[in-house]
């Protein structure tokens, strides 16, 4: 078959990758004119298989009114006249139900076991380089009541066969010396020793190219008008070239990959997309005192940030803003970010040359991604990762393509279709 895929972050590439493996002709568009620009470019770096919970929680419920009133919030709600987010928010509140909660993470899991396993054997197999650090997450708590209660979905999490140790303050300093300075303020924290952490845009590019080499053909530059359809199948991806010209780009089956503009290509054809973009920030920050910078990645539990070493460079990122869809900065939450940062590690980062960077992450109200396919045949999606497209992206990829070629994907997981 001849498969479009459209996108070309984590998401779009490993989709591409893996039906070309399993001998398809596939063709890529994509807007920018390298693979990962967009939502891949600069994330967090985690995959964290441990750490693959919803945002809606009855936890979560206490907070959001707090959150409403600030700027710097970790997960804001920036009210729009806009019936898809109030849409989007209504079934995010019912996402909080208990009985929803140990659906989704149940399905979060399976996938981000199954994508790890994946992106190991594709390191091993393919030689793949992209900053990777298998040092395990460490999440850390300021907070005694947060602290206390992070050990019931600690709890879940070995139940699921996830290792999610429960440690002390002083084991906290001891897995990563780098936050001895700020000792006094930690009460406990998590370790997931099997997760890892890397540069998404790096293995982005590197498999691209790979992908590439192997046949996939990839258009850069094209930008996606709309999907027609004819007869209840697409019949074409109506395309505009870097030169402004038109065409009609014909293909078997069609996978939707482009994130949080997914929807607004397939809603017009009658297929539902709660997916709705979660404006994240990152700050990459050049290490200047090797030694005084963390090597294991780190979880800030409070202030919903994580951190990323990236060969010489350490990886901030965090926060997530619902209702705010473009990609300018915030100077107030950069300044928060870098505020964060210096009071971890004073002298380890060249602050005056830091990078700041935003994204729109694709968020489901259950924070489950939608992957497979369909009321329309021939089209499918693979969209809606939220803050964990690193962490599920080369399984996602995998298991598409596996529902393509109408076979069972390994995990135990909500597929559409």
């Amino acid at each position: 078959m001849k498969i479009a895929v459209l996108g070309s972050g984590i998401i779009g590439v490993s989709t591409a990758w893996w039906l070309n493996q399993m001998g398809h002709e596939v063709v890529v568009v994509e807007r920018q004119p390298q693979a990962g620009l967009e939502t891949s470019r600069a994330n967090g770096g985690q995959i964290s298989v441990s750490y693959a919970e919803p945002w809606a929680s009855p936890q979560v419920l206490p907070k959001l009114v707090k959150w409403l009133l600030r700027d710097n919030a970790p997960l804001a709600f920036r009210l729009q006249f806009d019936p898809h987010q109030w849409s989007w928010a209504f079934m995010f509140l019912r996402e909080c139900m208990p009985a929803r909660v140990a659906r989704n993470v149940a399905a979060l899991v399976a996938m981000a076991q199954y994508s790890r396993r994946t992106l190991q054997e594709m390191r091993r197999e393919l030689g793949i380089e992209y900053d990777q650090q298998e040092r395990g997450i460490l999440n850390f708590y300021r907070s005694m009541h947060e602290f206390e209660a992070s050990q019931k979905m600690a709890g879940i999490m070995r139940d699921h066969g996830v290792e999610r140790r429960v440690i002390s303050a002083d084991e906290v300093v001891a897995i990563e010396p780098a936050l001895a300075r700020v000792r006094h303020a930690i009460v406990g924290g998590d370790y997931t020793p099997d997760d890892e952490s890397g540069d998404a845009f790096r293995f982005t590019q590197e498999l691209a190219r790979l992908a590439q080499d192997a046949g996939v053909q990839f258009r850069f530059g094209w930008q996606l008008s709309r999907l027609v359809s004819a007869g209840g199948r697409v019949h074409t991806a109506e395309l505009i070239g870097p030169d402004g010209q038109y065409e009609h780009m014909r293909a078997d089956a069609y996978v939707a990959a482009l994130g949080s503009h997914t929807p607004a290509f397939v809603r017009p054809l009658g297929v539902p997309c709660p997916v709705y973009p979660a404006k994240g920030y990152s700050a990459t920050f050049p290490i200047l005192q090797a030694d005084a910078a963390p090597f294991v990645s780190l979880t800030d539990s409070e202030h919903k940030v994580v951190y990323s070493r990236l060969g010489n460079r350490l990886r901030m990122a965090g926060t997530a803003e619902l209702g705010n869809p473009t990609r300018a900065l915030s100077t107030a939450r950069c300044e928060h970010m870098a505020t964060l940062a210096r009071e971890l590690f004073p002298t380890a980062l060249d602050f005056d040359n830091v990078r700041y960077w935003s994204g729109l992450r694709p968020a489901t109200p259950a924070n489950v991604p939608l992957i497979g396919r369909t009321r329309i045949p021939n089209l499918y999606l693979n969209t809606g990762h939220g803050t964990l497209g690193w962490t599920m992206g080369v399984g996602s990829g995998k298991a598409l393509a596996e529902l393509i070629c109408g076979k069972r994907p390994e995990p135990e997981f909500p597929f559409l279709g």
